[in-house]
């Protein structure tokens, strides 16, 4: 089966204190280095997402992202 292109899957292991090794080829293709945050997303129905660092400022904005007619603070 050939897998689609830009398409990954890895297997980690948990360990006792619950971490997790991002395997290399993964690092390398998200450009993952030591000392990096990423950011984890849990939903309990369809599990852990750890979005790649290009996608971060983008999902922060649109987290903090306001509509000035709904109520928000007044600039006066």
């Amino acid at each position: 089966m050939k897998k689609p292109k830009g398409k990954y899957a890895w297997t980690v292991t948990v360990g006792e204190k619950g971490q997790i090794v991002i395997p290399k080829k993964a690092r390398e293709v998200f450009d993952i280095r030591p000392g990096d945050n990423l950011v984890i997303l849990g939903d309990e129905s369809r599990g852990l997402a750890i979005p790649p660092k290009s996608a971060f400022a983008q999902f922060v904005s649109a987290v903090f992202e306001t509509d000035t007619d709904e109520g928000g603070e007044d600039s006066d």
